[in-house]
């Protein structure tokens, strides 16, 4: 696995852990659908630059592809405003190891069967393991 990358999901992760950080305080302030607004409004606003400058110009039309693929995005509004409304409630770290063993089990579903034209890749033991120590690091967090 290239090091790069791995740095570069490590950099994400932080930077998911950051926006609970700032969603939950900013939600009590304006509200938490205006957080999620915002929020998804400076990310828009950003891509749409990084569109201009950095998109091949001859690429397919988004309109173009299969409507089940544009469903990530009613995904990540969820995700956000479930992030600003349950941070200020059970903290950021509770909230982000919630947040990881859903995402590892899901993924670890999505891998096993290759869904959504993914590469398939089979689930074993140790992945379980893995999972299962997460799922113990959420409960121990939480009881503490």
């Amino acid at each position: 696995m290239p090091l790069l990358f791995l740095l570069l999901v490590i950099l994400g992760g932080m930077g998911l852990s950051t926006e609970a950080g700032l969603l939950g305080p900013l939600g009590s302030k304006v509200g938490d659908l205006w957080a999620t607004l915002s929020i998804f409004g400076v990310g828009s606003a950003l891509t749409f630059l990084l569109m201009l400058f950095f998109s091949p110009r001859n690429s397919p039309s988004l309109l173009q592809q299969p409507r089940g693929q544009l469903i990530g995005g009613l995904l990540g509004a969820g995700y956000v405003i479930i992030l600003t409304v349950a941070t200020p409630v059970i903290g950021i770290a509770i909230t982000m190891i919630g947040i990881l063993a859903g995402q590892i089990f899901q993924s670890l579903v999505i891998d096993h069967f290759g869904m959504f034209g993914n590469v398939r890749r089979k689930t074993n033991s140790k992945r379980i393991i893995a999972l299962c120590f997460i799922v113990a690091a959420l409960f121990f967090m939480a009881r503490g």
